[in-house]
């Protein structure tokens, strides 16, 4: 009996598959920043310019917003096989997402504070050094954005399966299937503050450039209020993504529920109750109660799922219509 039992445990880890590259990508970012970091502040220093001093201690704490994601990233596969995460740490990327997207929130409401301020104080500009530190932002950006850029979704295999008991009728089968990467909340967060530093750079070349040519000051703090409009927008869709998962509420669009209803409802076996919620990238739980007719083994449902590959964790329950 010990032995059956053993055999049919199982771990609980739901990280995405590309976890691990992931995590370097961040780190490769954040290496990068706190050079280009260094590298302003230092030569700032020894130039004489505020500019590029500014723009320093600016790209430190941009570094700082990336650690959210890669401390994440760290602490989720150092705790994945922890038994206290019931359902491991896979949704932790999702937690480091949101607190991302409400620093991005705050970071678009101090632009668009900066810039009305500057608009109602016009300032004299160095416009030749501020466009330098512009398209030095820009390139490390730029840079930066092509590192954090998912590749897009990949696959791995496997299978794996334990029955969990037999309960007054109720028959309870879990099932862990391989799954594809779904949407990394992490990596499109730290994704996010590049793209948002870049497009400030672009904005701000942009409104430099013209008012150096035709002195149009006012449109440098203009460009920062649309800059900092779509950061918050960027960072409200991702706040709406993040919440989602941590709440467990089923994404637009997502017809993985619909899937399983087709895979196992028949006329003698029906739903009566359905859960479904991530996990992690690309993983999914679900519990299905079903009152069927003539009852079968858990194990006859759960292989009609076998084709789901988002469905990492199946439970399935099953009563007796009689006893229904």
């Amino acid at each position: 009996m010990e032995r059956d039992v053993e055999s049919l445990r199982h771990d609980h880890v739901f990280l995405g598959a590309d976890h691990a590259r992931n995590e370097r990508k961040v780190w490769l970012v954040i290496a990068l920043t706190a050079t280009m970091m260094v590298a302003e502040i230092v030569g700032g220093s020894v130039f004489g310019s505020m500019a590029l001093t500014a723009d320093g201690w600016h790209m430190s704490t941009h570094a700082a917003a990336m650690l959210i994601s890669v401390l994440a990233y760290v602490y989720a596969r150092r705790q994945a096989r922890n038994p206290r995460f019931t359902f491991g740490t896979g949704k932790l990327g999702d937690l480091a997402g949101f607190a991302s997207a409400i620093v991005l929130a705050l970071i678009a409401l101090l632009i668009a504070v900066e810039s009305l301020v500057r608009l109602a104080n016009p300032v004299a500009i160095d416009f030749s050094q501020a466009i330098l530190v512009a398209v030095i932002g820009l390139v490390v950006n730029l840079v930066s954005a092509w590192l954090l850029k998912d590749e897009g979704d990949h696959h791995h295999g496997g299978h794996h399966a334990h029955h969990a008991g037999h309960h007054g009728g109720h028959h309870h089968d879990a099932s862990h299937h391989g799954a594809h990467a779904g949407a990394d909340n992490n990596l499109r967060a730290a994704y996010l503050h590049v793209v948002a530093d870049a497009l400030t750079s672009v904005l701000a070349i942009a409104a430099l450039t013209l008012g150096w040519i035709y002195g149009w000051n006012a449109l440098d703090p203009i460009m920062g209020i649309v800059g900092g409009l779509v950061i918050a927008r960027w960072s409200w869709s991702l706040i709406k993504a993040t919440a989602t998962v941590l709440l467990d509420a089923r994404a637009s669009g997502d017809d993985l529920a619909d899937d399983i209803r087709r895979a196992v409802e028949t006329e003698e076996d029906r739903i009566s109750d359905l859960h479904v919620w991530q996990v992690g990238p690309g993983h999914h739980a679900a519990i299905v109660a079903l009152v069927a007719q003539k009852p079968r083994e858990p194990s006859f449902y759960k292989e009609k799922l076998r084709d789901l590959e988002e469905l990492s964790h199946v439970t399935v329950e099953v009563t007796p219509a009689a006893a229904a």
